[in-house]
């Protein structure tokens, strides 16, 4: 039996609108460790670099500039948006299912997701 070349990463998340707003929900069987709120910015940014990830993986979109084209956004920061969809699974689950509040901003986090994923729950998390 051959392993596969992929990793297949599960978030179960919910969408909902509400007052014309996306609004993306945790599962209702999160961990609630705390009560601080998870930045929406973040959340946001995960969502959008995983579904334009798989938008690419399926070929709904051939090129980064088709799905900047698609969004109305620039070729660059899709380009580097995206890279958010490469973070490792440990950092994903306590950034979404865990709600973790992380020490640094988008802008670190698409620096570190090109880190060896060893290295990056450290960086992104101050508590390590």
């Amino acid at each position: 039996m051959t392993t596969p070349d992929t990793i297949r990463i599960f978030v179960p998340l919910e969408y909902r609108r509400r007052n014309g707003r996306t609004q993306i929900l945790p599962p209702e069987n999160r961990l609630d460790a705390e009560d601080r709120q998870q930045d929406p910015h973040i959340l946001r940014a995960l969502t959008r670099a995983w579904e334009w990830r798989r938008k690419l993986e399926t070929g709904e979109a051939n090129t980064i500039s088709d799905l900047a084209a698609a969004e109305g956004l620039s070729d660059r920061f899709v380009s580097r948006q995206i890279r958010i969809a490469y973070l490792a699974p440990m950092v994903v689950d306590r950034l979404v299912v865990k709600q973790e509040i992380p020490a640094v901003k988008i802008s670190d986090l698409i620096d570190i997701a090109a880190k060896p994923w060893g290295e990056q729950e450290g960086m992104v998390f101050d508590n390590l």
